[in-house]
């Protein structure tokens, strides 16, 4: 009978770790702090004792049937197939499609895609799929960052469509930070799903899905059996956190490849190319940076031209590490420098490709 109730129980969402404020399933998140403690209550990590989850399968189908993988993912599994991919985190103001559309024309043509998610001092952003949109018009592929912090599996359903639609590059699935955390603490967090399964509905669309890992965050050891879990979900791709240099990234990739993850791996590459800059990927969670890698940047005579010439430096090392499909030139700018930044990860973009291609 039309709008009556049905006659099966919908499912209960999954109630995670006791005492995750995220509610999560397949845990830790990225944002566990070195000592062990949880983000955002003051208690040590549910996730800290525990084994990495397996994953079980996948979430309901897609209600609108089988989608065809949008274009642009396709040709970016190409270039990740080939390998020396650039990407470049986002730089423009949130909410402002001029800035979207400056800093998009400043990355036009020197790097392969930009990653765009939200950061703690912007949470209210523009959808991802109008970024999307706004990216692929203004001549950068779009690979957009979906977190599970502020809509529910329905909603973020209805986002998997409309980033086919718009033909992002790929997406990036995370958790999110909670609200308790950066510029919203007034909003609700939702925490329907978490990234592992947020990364199988994504990947069940057709997507090229990413996720995050982050090596230094508790519980170390097992971080690599937890990427081999988001693996299993459909993730194709690991964007690796910021682990100090080459070597600590090639020893997690050797790890997690002997347990047998198979995904492409992007390490984060630090941009500072001002004081701003370095402010803000100081605030990153569990961060580490090469030795002295900040201080002779700020300490040189030229600070941006040093940062540039840094962060191109440390992408080649990290492109030589077998499993290494690409580099994420990562970071973000002081207020007001959204457009210089852009134009110094262009600079970077350009010098990366142009070694590469030597």
């Amino acid at each position: 009978m039309p709008g009556s109730p049905s006659s099966s129980p919908a499912p209960s969402p999954a109630t995670g770790a006791a005492g995750c404020p995220k509610h999560m399933e397949y845990g830790p998140c990225g944002g566990v702090e070195f000592s062990g403690r949880c983000e955002v209550a003051d208690h040590a990590c549910s996730f800290l004792s525990l084994a990495p989850v397996r994953w079980r399968g996948a979430l309901p189908a897609d209600p609108a049937g089988h989608v065809a993988p949008p274009p642009a993912a396709s040709l970016m599994r190409e270039r990740l197939a080939t390998g020396g991919v650039v990407i470049a985190d986002f730089p423009a103001r949130a909410l402002d499609a001029e800035s979207l559309s400056a800093c998009a024309r400043a990355l036009s043509g020197s790097v392969d895609a930009v990653l765009a998610g939200d950061s703690g001092t912007a949470r209210v952003q523009f959808p991802p799929a109008y970024r999307a949109r706004l990216l692929s018009d203004a001549g950068v592929d779009a690979w957009m960052g979906v977190n599970a912090r502020d809509r529910n599996r329905v909603a973020l359903e209805g986002e998997a469509a409309a980033l086919a639609h718009a033909g992002a590059a790929g997406v990036h699935c995370v958790t999110g930070d909670h609200t308790g955390i950066g510029s919203r603490p007034d909003a609700a967090p939702v925490f329907d799903l978490d990234s592992t399964r947020l990364a199988a509905m994504m990947a069940s669309r057709g997507h090229l899905v990413s996720v995050a890992e982050a090596p230094l965050s508790p519980p170390v050891e097992s971080r690599p059996a937890r990427l081999l879990e988001k693996q299993r979900a459909g993730a194709e791709v690991c964007f690796v956190n910021h682990a100090g240099g080459p070597e600590p990234v090639r020893a997690f990739i050797e790890r997690a490849q002997n347990l047998g993850v198979t995904m492409g791996f992007i390490p984060c590459v630090p941009v500072i190319v001002d004081r701003g800059s370095a402010e803000l990927i100081r605030g990153f969670t569990s961060l580490a940076l090469p030795d002295g890698y900040l201080y002779g940047i700020l300490e040189a005579r030229n600070v941006r031209a040093q940062g540039v010439a840094a962060a191109s430096r440390l992408a080649l090392e990290f492109l030589t590490i077998p499993g290494v499909v690409g580099v994420d030139l990562s970071g973000g700018p002081g207020a007001g420098k959204e457009l210089e930044f852009a134009e110094a990860e262009a600079e970077i973009g350009a010098a990366v490709t142009a070694a590469l291609r030597s």
